[in-house]
C-alpha cells in the first residue's frame, strides 16, 4: 500500500523495464487499458526484443517496493517507409526511422505529478539521440481526453483522424495520430493546407456526429439492420477500413 503523505517528497527515476517486473508490468497494463495483451507483448518488453521500454519507480519509499514499477512507457522503432505516415513526413532517406509509443501508463496513486510527462520527454529525448529518427508517434483514443490533453501540452501535432480505429467490445472508437517532429523532420503540410484541413475535419465531424444520430434511429427497425456490425470480439482491434485522410491537423 502507498503512504499517500510520503508522495510529497517521493523522488521518481527511470530505469530500462526487467524481467523481474513482467507480474506489475501485466497489473498496471490490466487496470490501466480497456483490453487484454497478449503474454508475447510482455515477454518482449522485458527482454527488450525490438522494444524500447523506460520503468518510473520511487526511490524515497520505505516498504522495501522502491524499484517497483509505478509508470513506465513503451515504444519501437519503425523504418519511415515501413510506417503508416509515411506520407506525413517529408522527403527523405529510405532509412529514416521513427519511433512509435506503443504504451504508456502511471498507477492511480502517482498520477497527475508529472510522471507522465517525464515519461515522454525521456522518448523525446531518446528520439532526438538517434541521428535517423525524424520523430515520435502514436495513437490516442478519441475519448481519451486527460491523453489527449498532455500530448498537446507537450507539442505533439495532430495529424490525423482514424475513423473507427478502433474496436473494444463490440463498439467502434475513432483516433487521433500525434506527431512530435525531431532533427529536423517536419509535415509535408503548408500553413494554408493545415487550415484548409482543420475546416474540413470540423465539417466532417458535425456530419459524421449528423449522420450517426440518423443511423441510430432507423436501426430500430429490423429492416435497416446491417449485419456487418456484429463483429464477434471481445477486445480491441484495429479496424482495416478506416477513413484516413491526409494530413489532417485538427490540433
Amino acid at each position: 500500500m502507498v503512504d499517500l503523505k510520503a508522495l510529497q517528497h517521493s523522488s521518481i527515476s527511470f530505469r530500462p523495464i526487467l524481467p523481474s517486473d513482467r507480474q506489475v508490468l501485466e497489473k498496471i497494463h490490466s487496470d490501466v487499458f480497456p483490453i487484454r495483451y497478449e503474454s508475447e507483448f510482455f515477454q518482449n518488453v522485458v527482454d527488450g526484443r525490438d522494444v524500447i521500454s523506460w520503468a518510473a519507480v520511487d526511490r524515497s519509499r520505505q516498504d522495501g517496493l522502491d524499484d517497483e514499477l509505478i509508470g513506465f512507457v513503451t515504444a519501437r522503432i519503425i523504418l519511415s517507409r515501413d510506417s503508416e505516415i509515411e506520407d506525413l513526413l517529408r522527403a527523405s532517406r529510405s532509412e529514416q526511422a521513427l519511433l512509435y509509443i506503443l504504451t504508456l501508463g502511471v498507477v492511480k496513486e502517482y498520477r497527475n505529478r508529472g510522471i507522465a510527462s517525464a515519461l515522454i520527454r525521456e522518448v523525446i529525448r531518446y528520439a532526438s539521440n538517434l541521428p535517423t529518427c525524424q520523430a515520435v508517434y502514436l495513437h490516442v483514443i478519441s475519448y481519451n481526453n486527460p491523453a489527449i490533453q498532455l500530448y498537446k501540452k507537450l507539442a505533439f501535432k495532430c495529424v490525423r483522424v482514424l475513423y473507427g480505429f478502433y474496436f473494444i467490445n463490440g463498439q467502434h472508437y475513432d483516433a487521433y495520430l500525434f506527431v512530435y517532429y525531431v532533427n529536423g523532420g517536419k509535415s509535408p503540410c503548408s500553413p494554408l493546407r493545415e487550415l484548409v484541413t482543420v475546416m474540413v475535419t470540423y465539417l466532417r465531424s458535425a456530419l459524421k456526429s449528423v449522420l450517426g444520430k440518423v443511423e441510430e434511429r432507423f436501426s430500430k427497425w429490423p429492416k435497416h439492420r446491417d449485419s456487418s456490425r456484429c463483429l464477434a470480439a471481445s477486445h480491441l482491434r484495429r479496424n482495416n477500413t478506416v477513413d484516413d485522410t491526409d494530413c489532417e491537423c485538427v490540433c
